[in-house]
């Protein structure tokens, strides 16, 4: 397999991995502005979800795919 392609696979799954680490960050971030605030609590809630759904498509697509 050429080499310029295995890198590019290896580059676009470590941005994959990024973009996971930095939606599981904002999650955490939010769920302790909740921690703070009720209003928080429901202004957030939807948003929380929709970041842990995005969270566990990436994982699934991390999984399934290999490193070259």
């Amino acid at each position: 397999m050429d080499k310029t392609y295995q890198d590019k696979h290896n580059k676009g799954l470590d941005m994959l991995q990024e973009y996971k680490n930095y939606l599981e960050k904002q999650v955490i971030n939010l769920k302790k502005l909740d921690e703070q605030s009720e209003f928080m609590k429901s202004w957030n809630e939807n948003t929380i979800k929709e970041r842990l759904e995005e969270i566990i498509v990436i994982d699934k697509i991390l999984k399934s795919l290999a490193r070259l």
